[in-house]
């Protein structure tokens, strides 16, 4: 005679290492989000006229985004498009603010009903950087919907989900032969599943112009 188990069994508990939301954390589109973890490598040319340019490639070097900037404002917007060439996210400065504020909006439109979220300084005296993260239904701006934390001198950075600990995403350095003779900043992404990874690859490219600032106010 079988009897019942009293103990019935337990979903095995999500990795600590790579939480997994329950469903996709879509920012700019559904098409950038997989159901595992998505590791880009980004390359950012450090001597070039064309204003240092981003390259982003995907586990097997195939390009999956560029990164460039307007001739017009050349520190003040930059222009996320993919492989093809097609515009998905404008990134502008937002000028005469204290927080060093940035706004993203859908492909190359900088009006409010294509804003898709806002990022600024949590504060204004950092000795590491702590950003503000809002999505545009956000609009009272009380709590974030993401926080970016980290030092880009060292290549260290990571994004958390609102003000919880849960991690989506983590920036680390790689050191290469090119980096060192050609003048190539080169470093790794890991975005955690279900994470849209064109929205954190905007954020570093927001990161890396926020540093720049920093260099030339030195």
């Amino acid at each position: 005679m079988a009897y019942p188990n009293p103990y019935p069994p337990q979903r095995p508990l999500p990795s600590a290492s790579a939480p997994m939301p329950p469903l996709p954390t879509v920012v700019i589109g559904p098409q950038y989000c997989a159901p595992y973890p998505v590791d880009l490598a980004v390359v950012k040319k450090v001597m070039t006229i064309s204003d240092g340019n981003f390259v982003v490639t995907d586990v097997n070097g195939n390009v999956v985004f560029k990164v460039k900037g307007s001739l017009l404002t050349l520190r003040d917007r930059r222009l996320l498009i993919d492989a093809a060439g097609n515009p998905i996210v404008t990134l502008r400065r937002k000028i005469m603010t204290a927080h060093d504020r940035w706004q993203a909006f859908r492909g190359e439109s900088t009006e409010s009903k294509d804003l898709l979220f806002t990022l600024k300084r949590s504060s204004l005296i950092q000795f590491r950087t702590k950003l503000d993260v809002f999505l545009a239904s956000n609009t009272k701006e009380d709590v974030c919907d993401f926080k970016v934390k980290g030092s880009w001198m060292e290549r260290s950075c990571v994004v958390y989900a609102g003000e919880s600990n849960t991690i989506v995403a983590q920036m680390h350095k790689k050191h290469t032969v090119q980096s060192i003779f050609i003048g190539k900043d080169h470093f790794n992404v890991t975005v955690y599943p279900n994470i849209d990874y064109a929205f954190i690859v905007a954020l570093i490219v927001i990161l890396d112009e926020i540093n720049e600032d920093e260099k030339h106010d030195e």
